[in-house]
């Protein structure tokens, strides 16, 4: 299957998305905030990464638009809990920033499959085409 980035600041997030992919055949790594997200991808090549927006240190809109200069075909799904329902939300923004999805927390596990799928599925689609 894939590898998959978890970047959250809460460990419980990152357990529970951990446990849903992982059960789906994926290998997982984790880091807590930007900073970590980056050394990671750089250390480790993931498929996807799956990045919470609101975080210390380096923030996740901050974070997608440094992979999107430097790391263009990587795959991110934002996650946040933060004003999704609003105009402007961060969810919003990162999608303006350069995420391929976003899901709202708390995360229904479902959907995340569902957007984890589709989106490693368009990867092989764009190698295929």
């Amino acid at each position: 299957m894939a590898l998959i980035l978890i970047v959250d600041d809460e460990a419980d997030v990152r357990a529970s998305i951990d446990d849903c992919l992982r059960r789906d055949g994926h290998a997982l790594i984790h880091a807590e905030n930007g900073r970590q997200c980056e050394a990671a991808i750089n250390r480790h090549r993931p498929d996807l990464v799956i990045l919470d927006v609101v975080m210390p240190e380096q923030d996740g809109l901050e974070t997608i638009r440094s992979l999107r200069r430097n790391h263009p075909q990587l795959k991110i799904l934002a996650v946040s809990g933060g004003g999704e329902h609003q105009f402007g939300g961060s969810l919003h923004f990162a999608r303006e920033f350069g995420a391929h999805a976003g899901l709202p927390k708390p995360i229904d596990l479902d959907r995340l499959r569902a957007a984890v799928r589709s989106l490693l599925q368009t990867d092989r689609e764009d190698l295929a085409g």
